[in-house]
């Protein structure tokens, strides 16, 4: 009798770790409507919760009420020695998600150096200033309980997820993490590049992923029309890209990125919750 329990107890915990593996949210790019419309719409349709940004602070009472979680705030920056990060309305929103468990999801867009050249995607003769920029906004989030995860973006000065990576092992804090965005992937590297072996570098670092219905092909030359697209949508193979995401060993947030979908915000989040649930049933 007490084998048998056991036995059902393990099968329970089994049962709650599976369910509990890669919570599902939206980005606000498409769980669109505000405080009044968004939450409960993400409720209905079984998200997990919400991607907001800096400097929105109304988004986070009226999502957590629903009980759901709002996991990160999306800012984008800009590096300067006239401009010292972090600026006015980073600080207050930062000290306004204090004690939130909110992370700052920050891309880096254009970086000027001391020297005053404007550095291109990816330069590493950036990397000094851009470190002692990141430093002192990770200091000021640790003040106040919220973490950094780095956002790598197309065409930005943060481009690729090993400028991510190397960005936070030269840190190497436990509060500065790092993002694999497919769309910024397939944009940057192009489809015929094997994300598994940067997602199992990453691993240790990795604290969101973004997915989106896609095309495959040369999506380095394709707009942003065929590499963001609902869920069950595109031929990029995103039932075996999750299937490798969750082979590598990764467990942790998977965002729903959906900018620019032409399609009312219900209709793409249903098909998404739908394609997103198929993929992850085993």
């Amino acid at each position: 009798m007490r084998r048998r329990v056991l036995c059902f107890a393990l099968v329970a915990l089994a049962a709650t770790l599976v369910s509990a593996a890669n919570p599902f949210f939206a980005m606000d790019n498409i769980a669109r409507g505000g405080p009044e419309v968004a939450p409960a719409m993400l409720e209905e349709l079984g998200y997990d919760g919400f991607g907001g940004r800096v400097p929105d602070e109304a988004m986070y009472p009226a999502i957590t009420a629903r009980g759901l979680r709002f996991f990160n705030g999306y800012h984008v920056i800009d590096f300067s020695p006239a401009s010292p990060a972090p600026n006015e309305k980073l600080r207050a929103w930062i000290v306004a998600m204090r004690g939130r468990e909110v992370a700052l999801w920050l891309a880096i867009n254009k970086v000027a150096g001391p020297d005053g050249k404007n550095y291109p995607p990816s330069a590493k003769e950036a990397d000094d200033f851009v470190l002692t920029q990141l430093r002192a906004i990770a200091d000021f989030g640790a003040a106040h309980g919220v973490k950094v995860a780095l956002y790598p973006h197309a065409g930005f000065w943060l481009a690729r997820v090993e400028d991510a990576m190397r960005m936070a092992d030269r840190l190497n804090r436990t509060d500065v993490g790092v993002t694999f965005n497919l769309c910024h992937w397939l944009k940057v590297e192009g489809a015929e590049r094997d994300p598994v072996p940067v997602l199992r570098a990453a691993l240790p670092r990795l604290r969101f992923v973004t997915i989106s219905g896609a095309d495959t092909g040369d999506t380095r030359a394709m707009g942003w029309e065929r590499l963001i697209q609902p869920l069950d949508a595109g031929t990029y193979d995103l039932a075996g890209f999750m299937k490798q995401l969750r082979a590598v060993g990764y467990t942790g947030p998977v965002g729903f990125q959906g900018y620019n979908i032409k399609l009312e915000p219900r209709d793409a989040l249903a098909r998404s919750m739908a394609a997103w649930k198929t993929m992850t049933a085993d």
